[in-house]
């Protein structure tokens, strides 16, 4: 089985360094590396041909067209059985491509994804977004974990198609705004079998500042609406939570202002949840300081979304636009 890993960068020379990295510990070693400079101003041609020894690797450069089809480019390019897409922020363990073969061959998939987790080399505060991304106690826990709502949908930090998809259904249709989604959805209405793999997992960085992650997940709350507009039936209950966290803190808030008495109720509600994030995020990390960056993670992922999700849908689903 050959693997295509598929890479699209945009200014990012370090990340890849870092990445790369990773790849040549592999200790399966069938597969390529395409990476695919997207118009960057920083390039990062100079480290990619460090590794020509080292890799099989293959280094690209196109104008600037978004980072899904970037990937299409790879696509157009690979050799491999399996195309593996990769976020330029991510470390690989060693074992990646191993498990993933040996887990392919037991249980045939046309596509899969793999969960995200924190390396111990990160931050205090990477491990802190890392946690609001994947806990069961954010809506980050429906997007990579062994349980989930609905239909598993790979993301694109960490995930796999076989060629025969990519011959019947095509690359991404969207560059951007939920590009991920729409490619699985469509993956999953052609007929494919698409799982989750869950041992094989990567370890993403994610933003190195809340105010980075901030314009990231209020992007991510805009991108549901845009999958909304392709396919309406996607619209879950769940994607709304943010919002209505969102609009529920914003009355809280109110209410504290007026010295309303039902604001008492709001405020125990919302420490339980506070210290609820605080207790589990200290148990997994073991770090005082990382559970409460957890806290300030997981609200401005949750208001950030909820805030984009609210513009997006009042803009194109209520006024149409």
């Amino acid at each position: 089985m050959f693997f295509s890993i598929i890479i699209p960068l945009y200014n990012r020379p370090q990340e890849i360094l870092e990445l790369l990295e990773t790849l040549v510990i592999q200790t399966y070693t069938q597969f390529e590396v395409i990476i695919i400079e997207d118009g960057s101003k920083l390039d990062a041609r100079e480290i990619a041909d460090q590794f020509k020894n080292r890799l099989d690797l293959h280094y690209y450069f196109k104008e600037n067209g978004g980072q899904g089809f970037a990937r299409n480019y790879g696509f157009e390019r690979a050799k491999g059985d399996y195309f593996i897409i990769f976020d330029s922020d991510c470390l690989i363990p060693e074992d990646y491509l191993e498990i993933v073969c040996n887990y392919l061959y037991e249980h045939p998939l046309d596509a899969f994804g793999g969960p995200d987790a924190a390396h111990k080399s990160f931050t205090p505060l990477q491990k802190a977004i890392s946690y609001a991304m994947t806990s069961p106690f954010t809506t980050g826990g429906i997007r990579g974990n062994k349980k989930h709502l609905g239909q598993f949908h790979p993301r694109s930090f960490n995930m796999g198609v076989s060629r025969k998809v990519y011959e019947t259904v095509g690359g991404f249709k969207l560059t951007r705004l939920g590009e991920d989604i729409e490619y699985s959805i469509r993956i999953h209405n052609a007929g494919f079998k698409i799982g989750l793999i869950p041992n094989a997992k990567v370890y993403h960085k994610r933003r190195t500042s809340l105010s980075q992650f901030y314009k990231q997940l209020h992007f991510f709350g805009r991108a549901r609406i845009n999958i909304y507009k392709h396919f309406p039936s996607e619209l879950k209950p769940v994607h709304f939570f943010p919002a209505i966290f969102t609009v529920g803190f914003a009355i809280l808030i109110l209410l504290n202002l007026f010295g309303c008495k039902l604001a008492y109720l709001g405020n125990a509600i919302l420490g339980f949840y506070f210290s609820l994030l605080f207790l589990h995020s200290f148990y997994i990390n073991k770090s005082f300081k990382i559970a409460i960056l957890s806290i300030a993670a997981a609200f401005i992922q949750l208001t950030a979304y909820g805030l984009g999700f609210i513009q997006d849908f009042v803009k194109r689903v209520v006024f149409k636009k």
